[in-house]
């Protein structure tokens, strides 16, 4: 039976988020942001190794305590210049754990409300894809295209359009097929999705978006805050 492993590209500064610290360590309910992210691999019972891609430069990671993650947890200092690069690196540092068949997932460090029933969801669902798929939600708003002056030039159709999320899970020989080559590539489906594949799309919800801009972090730890409501009440 394939196994099922995970990568968490970690490796960039956030520059969007305008913070001196990088995003994936700031402080969200107590722990750093990421830390949300990785504890919801570890905690999957399938998944038997979660390896974190860091800039070899990174000079946070050591400053905090992880042992709580478990022995699931591996750090690999290979991070490149893009998400794209971190994850062809970080799949090419394990190519003598991982078979060609088994599954690979592959989640952002900024994405700290991934819950137990999603994950849980997106593997069900995938089990005998020969493809593989991602997480994702209809698009709900209406889409406006700016001109050069930011006024709207057009309203664009959201018929069929889906947002995209992590993790994305795809088998790990057609990943690194597909990534190589790709360094802009923004998600690994868009890679999938180059070498003619069709990935499935996996329905989600909302609560876990991605942290982008500092407001997203007051809602981010609303979500934790439910979601631990939630594990307290159940049976």
């Amino acid at each position: 039976m394939p196994r099922h492993y995970a990568i968490v590209p970690a490796a960039g500064s956030g520059a969007r988020f305008g913070s001196e610290i990088p995003k994936q360590y700031l402080p969200l309910a107590g722990r750093p942001m990421i830390y949300h992210a990785l504890s919801a691999l570890c905690r999957c019972a399938i998944i038997e190794r979660v390896w974190v891609i860091l800039s070899p430069r990174d000079a946070w990671w050591e400053t905090y305590d992880w042992l709580s993650l478990g022995t699931k947890l591996e750090v690999l200092r290979c991070g490149g210049a893009t998400r794209a690069g971190s994850v062809a690196n970080g799949l090419a540092a394990v190519e003598r754990v991982v078979a060609p068949d088994d599954w690979m997932l592959v989640h952002d460090a900024a994405r700290p409300g991934l819950s137990p029933a999603l994950l849980d969801k997106l593997c069900a669902a995938l089990r005998d894809d020969p493809v593989g798929g991602l997480l994702a939600v209809p698009v709900a708003d209406t889409l406006k295209r700016a001109d050069s002056g930011q006024r709207v030039a057009a309203t664009e159709s959201r018929a069929d359009l889906w947002q995209a999320q992590t993790p994305q899970m795809f088998r790990y020989g057609l990943l690194r097929r597909a990534l190589d080559g790709l360094p802009a590539v923004t998600d690994e489906a868009g890679a999938l999705e180059a070498m003619g594949c069709r990935p499935l799309l996996v329905q989600a919800d909302a609560s876990n978006f991605k942290v982008t801009y500092p407001v997203d972090l007051k809602l981010a730890e609303q979500v934790l805050k439910l979601g631990t409501a939630i594990d307290r009440s159940s049976p």
